[in-house]
Order: structure tokens, then C-alpha cells, then sequence
């Protein structure tokens, strides 16, 4: 029995149709999957449905009834409408669990017409709740001080508390581990059994098969076909997303690596951002010249810790980084800037973009000096120029250089942070989740532009929670647990099953024939 029948919806913004006439069908109990590449009109369907956007024409028939355009996000979710955005809706400074039952605290009885909230039975609940969908979080951790995966479970357990008969996930699993991502799964799975209806848009194909009953494929704001997921296979979603064939494979070794660039011996952070044993401590690693090296680990392994002292976000209170055999003495990320090192951070929204400025400002704005004439004036004919450069290379879709960036789709703000750090020709690239939130096609594209810039010289640090994404990129995997290094792999030769029995045990499988591997 159909719950949601979204029917000829379009939607135009200044100077871009985004939606024409798109439809869409969702069952009682159905988990279905909305694929597309960025920019093919996913969010901006989103967006109608909760309200947060209203159609230009169409209708949405939810339940049998036809819903009001006019309605607030607010309305929709008092009639079962649940989303959960790509960019979360969180309060950093309020705790996981004010976050959850926000404007619906429970009141303390007696307390009149003063309302006064319940705080033992906020917690209590929130308690309650995270032990249920086996989240480990503390109701009373402050949001700021969470990794984005545990962000991502906040948002899911907030979902869960508007008793939704839909719940709209985009990119759910973008900032998790496997394991956090077999946790959702499990969610999900319970969810069906209780009759809610799951959208669920990722890119992530694999989970797609493993996850949902149907599907939809958009491209280019249109609707392109839908069915059985049971019944296509990968590649055929890969062409109907992309209309073209894209095949995933490890890059090609170009020769042998140079001499040394990045040296970390031995670093612990000076106020660690891991409030557990193990967090990070006395970590050594090493990334020579054209190289490509990994970072890969379960999801508060260590990883963006390591890549925050490197970057100089974070103090170090022992140990030492070297480039190019000199210390690098960093109080701040401009300090790292100015001596060739370049981080594409994991969360965006936050760490990365301006969202109220120009896409050309966001790119350009650590080139001005090299873009400026006598130290004095930007030259904005030579500044357009290399956004129309990073455009091109990185397939940006976007309206103008003009749009605040803050309008762009997630993914296309990734790309737009990736030409921001190539356009400085770095002498070392670390890139938290490169392809988090971008479309199947262009992750191939970002690789290759990793690739590139490696053949260049560029000594490059990839963290990714796909493992077939780190496989696919690395000379060298280097395996993280609990704040440790616990092995050196080859690249070429190292598996999924390897790297996670290093990941969740740290100690790996026997590797096979031939394997070189280098346990710390």
C-alpha cells in the first residue's frame, strides 16, 4: 500500500531548474532508495517534502491526503514527515540529550503555567533511547565535543522520538565506520518491522543492495527510472545515475616514491579530543614525496586527531612534526598554510566553508596574495579564471561564481574545498573523507585528481571510512586503533577482511602469498 505518491513536482530557483516534473512512490514499510549524482535535484525533493521548500507545481499525497504546500517543517512533522539532513540540525553547545527532545522537553508535574523541564526524566529518556538503538553516547555530552559519526546518531535518535511513519535519511552513513554503519542497518531493519517507511539517499550502492526494497534514479532533475533493487545490479544504478559507465579500481603506481616530506614522530595532543583510554598518543608515521598513504581506522581511532595536529587546529604536548626534514613549528592552521600543508577537513558545514560567501571567495581565498598585483589588488579576471579551472576539473554544478555557497549541495561544497586546497599546490595534502557526500561518478574524478597531484610530488594523507575508497587511492595503508598505529600496509596488497581485523582487534589475518605488511 503506497504512503508517499509524489506526483509532476518541479521547482526552479534563479536561473536553475532544479525539479521538473519528478515523481515518486514510497510503500507502508518500505525502505527506498533515492539515488543521483549532486546536483540531480535529491535535496531539493527533500526539501519539499519537509516543508523547508515549497514546489512551484505538482502534488505530494501523504497518507491519502494531499499535503499543503504552505505547511511549516513543523507541520510536517506533527503528520509523521521525519528528516534527517546531510548537514545536521544540531545545537553544539547543548547536550545529546536537550538535542533530541528539543522543543518537547518533558515538563515536571505541578509546575503550572511555568512549564519548568523535567531534567531528570529528559536525561532518563535520552538514556533510555540511546541504550535502545545501542548508541554508547552520554545524554549529558555536550554536541560540540562529538565526532561527526556521533553527531550522525544524535540526528537518528532524534528522528526516532517524532514517532515518524517516514523518515528521510540523506547520506546517513557518509561519516560512519562499518561497524556504526551495521548499527543504522540493524535501526532501519527495525524500523520496517514497525511499518515506518525509510528514504534513503546515499551513495554508497553496496548498502543500497544490502538495505532497500525499491528504487528511484534522478539525473539532472528529472526522474529516470525506478523498480526492484533486488532485481539491477550495481552497475546498472552506477549507468542510470550517470548515463555513462564508471569503474571503481585501485590507482596505478607511477614509480617509486621520493624522499621524505612529512616526518610525525612520536605525538600526543596537548588537550585530546578523546575522552577515553586510548585516545591518541605517541603516533609516528612518515609520507614521502608522490605518495599517497591512508589513514584508516574505526570511527575515534585517531585519525582526524592525528591530521588536526599536523594542520596545527590542535597543540601537540610531546613529539615533533618535520617537513622536508626542518621542524615544523605550528601555533596555527595559517602557520601550516604558509609552510605547504593543506587539510580538506571532514565537516564541512563547520570546519571548511563560508556558507554566506560567494563560491569564488570560498575557493580563492587563501590564493589572493599570489592572485594580487603589487601585493595590493586582486586581480578578479585571474581569480575567475581558476575558479572556471577547479569548475571544470572537479565538475562543480552551480549557477554562478556569485552563489553563496551555503546553496550548493553538500558534495559540490566538498569540491569547491578541494580546488580551495589544489589551487596552493601544496607540499602536503590531508583530505578528512575526500568523497563524503559525492556522487558516484565524481568520486572517481577526485581520485584521479589525487593521483594526479601525488604524480606531482605531493605527499598526501587520505582518511576515508570506506575501505574500498582507502584500497583504491594508497600506496601505503597505516591501520588506527584506539589513538595507535597498529600496522604499515602495502597498498596493493592489503584486503578489506585484513584492515578490519586490524581495525576492530588490532592484529591482523594472515595475509596471503606475497602480502608485505609492517606491524607496529
Amino acid at each position: 500500500m503506497t504512503l508517499l505518491d509524489v506526483s509532476q513536482v518541479s521547482k526552479s530557483f534563479p536561473g536553475v531548474r532544479a525539479l521538473d516534473r519528478v515523481r515518486l512512490e514510497v510503500g507502508r514499510g518500505e525502505v527506498h532508495a533515492l539515488l543521483g549524482e549532486n546536483g540531480a535535484g535529491k535535496s531539493t525533493l527533500i526539501k519539499i517534502l519537509s516543508a523547508a521548500h515549497a514546489a512551484d507545481e505538482g502534488v505530494v499525497i501523504f497518507d491519502g491526503q494531499p499535503l499543503d504546500p504552505r505547511d511549516a517543517p513543523l507541520r510536517r512533522q506533527q503528520l509523521g514527515i521525519a528528516t534527517i539532513y546531510q548537514e545536521f540540525n544540531l545545537f553544539p553547545e547543548l547536550s545529546v540529550a536537550e538535542n533530541i527532545f528539543l522543543g518537547r522537553e518533558p515538563k515536571r508535574p505541578r509546575s503550572g503555567n511555568w512549564g519548568l523541564i523535567d531534567w531528570r526524566r529528559l536525561r532518563a529518556d535520552a538514556d533510555a533511547l540511546l541504550g535502545e538503538l545501542g548508541l554508547p553516547l552520554d545524554p549529558n555530552a555536550q554536541v560540540s565535543r562529538l565526532t561527526v559519526a556521533e553527531q550522525q546518531m544524535v540526528e537518528i535518535a532524534k528522528a526516532m522520538t517524532l514517532n515518524a511513519r517516514l523518515i528521510i535519511m540523506d547520506e546517513p552513513t557518509a561519516a560512519l565506520s562499518s561497524r556504526e554503519v551495521g548499527r543504522l542497518h540493524t535501526i532501519i531493519a527495525d524500523l520496517k518491522a514497525r511499518g515506518v517507511s525509510v528514504i534513503y539517499v546515499s551513495h554508497r550502492l553496496a548498502e543500497v543492495k544490502a538495505m532497500c526494497d525499491r528504487y528511484t534514479v534522478m539525473r539532472d532533475g528529472r526522474y529516470v527510472a525506478s523498480g526492484d533493487v533486488a532485481e539491477v545490479e550495481v552497475s546498472d544504478m552506477i549507468r542510470l545515475m550517470v548515463g555513462r559507465h564508471v569503474e571503481f579500481v585501485r590507482r596505478a603506481r607511477s614509480g617509486e616514491p621520493g624522499p621524505v616530506v612529512l616526518k610525525v614522530e612520536t605525538v600526543t595532543p596537548k588537550r585530546p579530543r578523546l575522552a577515553a583510554p586510548g585516545y591518541l598518543k605517541d603516533v609516528s608515521l612518515e609520507v614521502r614525496a608522490g605518495e599517497i598513504v591512508g589513514l584508516a581506522g574505526l570511527v575515534g581511532a585517531g585519525r582526524t586527531d592525528l591530521a588536526r595536529l599536523i594542520f596545527g587546529a590542535d597543540a601537540i604536548a610531546s613529539g615533533s612534526i618535520r617537513l622536508d626534514g626542518k621542524p615544523l613549528k605550528l601555533k596555527s592552521p595559517r602557520d601550516a598554510i604558509r609552510a605547504g600543508v593543506m587539510m580538506v577537513p571532514e565537516d564541512r558545514k563547520q570546519q571548511g566553508c563560508f556558507l554566506d560567501h560567494s563560491i569564488r571567495r570560498n575557493l580563492s581565498l587563501p590564493s589572493l596574495k599570489p592572485l594580487s598585483r603589487l601585493g595590493q589588488w586582486i586581480d578578479e579576471r585571474a581569480e575567475r579564471e581558476l575558479v572556471e579551472t577547479y569548475r571544470h576539473k572537479l565538475r562543480v554544478k552551480m549557477a554562478s561564481q556569485e552563489t553563496p555557497i551555503g546553496k550548493l549541495s553538500g558534495g559540490n561544497q566538498q569540491k569547491v574545498l578541494l580546488g580551495r586546497s589544489m589551487a596552493l599546490a601544496p607540499r602536503v595534502l590531508i583530505v578528512d573523507e575526500p568523497t563524503r557526500g559525492i556522487d558516484i561518478g565524481a568520486k572517481a574524478e577526485v581520485h584521479q585528481v589525487l593521483s594526479d597531484l601525488a604524480a606531482q610530488g605531493v605527499a598526501i594523507l587520505v582518511i576515508s571510512s570506506e575501505l574500498a575508497e582507502v584500497m583504491a587511492v594508497s600506496d601505503r595503508i597505516v591501520v588506527f586503533r584506539e589513538g595507535a598505529v597498529v600496522a604499515d600496509l602495502d597498498g596493493e596488497t592489503a584486503t578489506e577482511e585484513g584492515l578490519m581485523a586490524y581495525m576492530a582487534t588490532g592484529v591482523g589475518r594472515a595475509p596471503p602469498a606475497g602480502m608485505e605488511h609492517r606491524p607496529q
